[in-house]
């Protein structure tokens, strides 16, 4: 009987509790990714107020995301030190500690240190931890759990894009932040419900991990070889290398259409409830591509080609950004926002599921903080660049496609976001053949 068969009849995974750390972590997903990709609602907010440029502005986006990941692998050793739940119940009270904070900001500097910095590391602290604790309840519908988790995602930016919109018309910016950070406060309440698994006489996960740790330095000594070969050997896979160098070619382009996609289309002439309609259609259509592609991978036919899936979610995401430069209407970006949200909701689902898949369950913390720490530079740069390549591109883009269409105050905006969209289609295509490489590399390793 295979352990998958003997945990399943024991009733640990693929049920009970652990629909409500699904509940739990999709809740975590809508406080922290949801919320951050609506810090953009607030980009022309910033930048009217305090007078600064698209790049500099972009910082505080990039920030977040930054620190989010970079902080990634704090929150799993403390989340494999302590418990999940305590990490992400201290994690909540830094966000919303931060977004709060935020409401008071006097300059752009105050919103890197309260909203870039310390709400991202409170959001650090929540989302490896509620991510790992899916992988410890299922076994046969993990990567269904983990679309179920991580739609939290576009179901939070479908709700609250417009939500913060109406609220910063009503109460301004800083309203809107400080009633954020009261929702944020939400992720104390999740950090409650996570309640870990008990499979050896009562110990939990996390002190059993504890005590094979603790078992595993005194045997390893202070050998670093010996610790890489034993609980960080994961790290020496070249199936996991690969995939880690494909996470960073991702990660520097996927950011920027949630960056420049508001005041791109605000750029072309939609409204602003049209253009935080995009962002809800992103989000909503983000949720089907969870959905979708965590049911199909987790079907029999394709539960070994689960990488061969994600490859082909990149690739095509990829593809949206090669065209959106083009589209200049809210008709025209409509299908782009249905396509590329799709998309992107079926490559999220899939990189724990992936990264499970490459290291195994028991390495599934670790080598989820290592993931997403990959994503931290990345997201810290990518929108600013970005931003300095579209400034760049300005001079022969306005004498071709914004010739005699815009307002010469707008054509900043659009030119970032179009430079933008072509650097972040060059970075998609880089990494597809990157994904390409891996495929080969498991089939060479079956072979």
């Amino acid at each position: 009987m295979t352990p998958e068969k003997k945990r399943n009849e024991a009733g640990l995974p693929d049920g009970g509790w652990g629909w409500m750390i699904v509940a739990s972590c999709f809740l975590v997903t809508i406080c922290t990714r949801a919320v951050t990709r609506c810090i953009s609602i607030f980009f022309v907010e910033f930048q009217m107020h305090f007078g600064h440029d698209y790049a500099r502005t972009a910082w505080i986006h990039s920030l977040v995301d930054c620190n989010t990941m970079l902080f990634a692998p704090l929150g799993s050793l403390v989340g494999n030190k302590l418990s999940c739940r305590i990490a992400v119940i201290s994690g909540g009270f830094l966000a919303s500690a931060g977004l709060v904070t935020s409401s008071f900001a006097t300059s752009l500097e105050y919103l890197y240190l309260t909203l870039g910095v310390l709400t991202g590391v409170g959001f650090a602290l929540c989302y490896t931890p509620a991510i790992t604790m899916v992988g410890t309840y299922f076994c046969k519908r993990k990567a269904l759990a983990y679309g179920i988790a991580m739609s939290g995602s576009g179901i939070g930016t479908f709700l609250l894009a417009p939500a913060a919109q109406l609220l910063i018309e009503r109460y301004s910016w800083r309203g809107a932040l400080l009633i954020a950070g009261g929702f944020v406060a939400n992720l104390c309440v999740c950090g409650a419900l996570l309640r870990p698994v008990a499979p050896n006489g009562g110990l939990t996960t996390t002190a059993a991990s504890a005590d094979s740790e603790d078992a595993s330095e005194v045997r390893q000594g202070c050998d670093p070889c010996s610790w890489l070969r034993g609980e960080r050997g994961f790290l020496l896979r070249p199936r996991f290398v690969v995939l880690a160098a494909s996470f960073v070619l991702l990660a520097t382009g996927c950011s920027l259409p949630f960056v420049y996609l508001v005041p791109y289309a605000l750029d072309v002439g939609v409204s602003y409830q049209q253009a935080a309609l995009l962002m809800s259609i992103l989000g909503v259509i983000d949720i089907v591509g969870n959905l979708t592609f965590g049911w199909l991978t987790d079907r029999r036919c394709l539960r070994q080609h689960r990488g061969m899936c994600y490859m082909l979610a990149v690739a095509l995401e990829g593809l949206c950004c090669l065209v959106a430069p083009l589209l200049q209407s809210f008709g025209l970006l409509v299908p782009f926002a249905v396509l590329y949200g799709y998309f992107d909701g079926a490559y999220v689902t899939l990189i724990p599921v992936v990264t499970s898949d490459v290291v195994g369950p028991s390495h599934l913390s670790s080598a989820l903080g290592v993931v997403y720490f990959l994503h931290a530079f990345p997201y810290l740069f990518s929108p600013p660049v970005g931003g300095v390549f579209g400034l760049w591109s300005l001079g022969f883009r306005i004498g071709t496609m914004w010739s005699g269409r815009v307002r010469k105050g707008s054509v900043c905006s659009g030119s970032v976001y179009k430079g933008s969209m072509w650097v972040a289609e060059c970075i998609k295509a880089v990494c597809a053949v990157a994904v390409c490489i891996k495929a080969v590399c498991g089939v060479a390793q079956c072979v």
